[in-house]
């Protein structure tokens, strides 16, 4: 059975203990801004934004709630899935962002999500997807094991396949094709996603959603008062520059909103407060800047499986 108000009240909560916790912590207020979309145009929902921009620890972070409903499922959600085509639809989701201003602390996303489509014949085809995964300026052997630790523990219930499964699915998600590398270290990503019946499904996305602090919060912890200067500012911005490029070309969510008629401000959040590029630059070898590339921005088994 379909409990799509479960999941709805799960994610309302998943959002405001992330929000919280991330106060607690910057010591600053996240902005509320809730919003809606009136039937009659190719999605009618509403959603809620959290925002903090110049924060102490965050520089910009973001952590959205939207519940939409739309007449046509867009290209994005049904590439593997062609008999739902055009099929009208429902989904809701929460999805982060969170870019510090220290470069010693890491870029995290995550995302979970439930997408409903409705076909011809009366049935509702419910699937869910999600993941988190992490993204550093400056490599941390101690960071990427924890992290990835956190993702096997909380998988690790639902089948010893789950892990290294979803390990390899954010591996290749987050690589951006056109420089031949990853975006980060990687953690876990999986979509479409119904394997395990609607109660199943959705219990593994709440052990994914609920393991994003106990990921993230101890890295932020050990890094947020390392001092930095001009040139690690410099460093994480060129870095910054990669995850917009990731975003704006690869990314299923960014493209499935802005096909769908999502709302733009919502759905780019995600983007870095400053990013920079600069032409055929290599790090100086021997320097952190070069070991991210040669210790870092390559597949790695962080952590043994279950």
């Amino acid at each position: 059975m379909t409990d799509t108000q479960a999941v709805r009240d799960y994610l309302l909560g998943l959002q405001e203990r992330i929000v919280a916790a991330l106060e607690a912590e910057d010591g600053g207020r996240f902005l509320s801004d809730r919003w809606t979309r009136e039937p009659g145009g190719k999605l009618e929902g509403e959603g809620l934004s959290r925002l903090i921009e110049g924060g102490r620890l965050l520089e910009r972070g973001g952590c959205s709630f939207s519940h939409v409903r739309g007449r046509a499922l867009p290209p994005s959600a049904t590439q593997h899935r062609p008999e739902l085509a055009g099929a009208p639809f429902e989904a809701m989701g929460v999805s982060l962002v969170f870019h510090p201003r220290n470069p010693y602390v890491p870029t995290v996303h995550m995302n979970v999500r439930m997408l409903a489509a409705h076909r011809a014949d009366g049935e509702i085809v419910t699937w869910f997807g999600g993941g988190m995964d992490l993204t550093p300026y400056y490599g941390f052997e101690e960071d990427a094991a924890h992290f990835h630790a956190t993702c096997r523990d909380a998988l690790a219930p639902f089948g010893d396949d789950k892990y290294p499964r979803f390990k390899q699915w954010c591996d290749e998600y987050f690589f951006l094709k056109h420089r031949n590398e990853p975006r980060g270290v990687g953690g876990v990503f999986y979509d479409d996603f119904s394997e395990l019946g609607f109660d199943g499904s959705f219990a593994m996305t709440r052990a994914v959603g609920d393991a994003l602090l106990a990921g993230y919060l101890p890295i932020v912890q050990r890094r947020q008062a390392l001092p930095f200067g001009e040139r690690e500012r410099g460093f994480q911005a060129y870095r910054r520059g990669r995850y917009v490029e990731f975003n704006l070309v690869w990314d299923r969510g960014t493209l499935f909103g802005l096909q769908s008629g999502g709302r733009t401000e919502s759905i780019l959040m995600s983007m870095p407060p400053a990013a920079a590029w600069r032409y055929d630059w290599q790090p100086e070898a021997g320097t952190p800047e070069a070991r991210l590339y040669s210790d870092f921005l390559r597949p790695r088994d962080w952590v043994a499986p279950t």
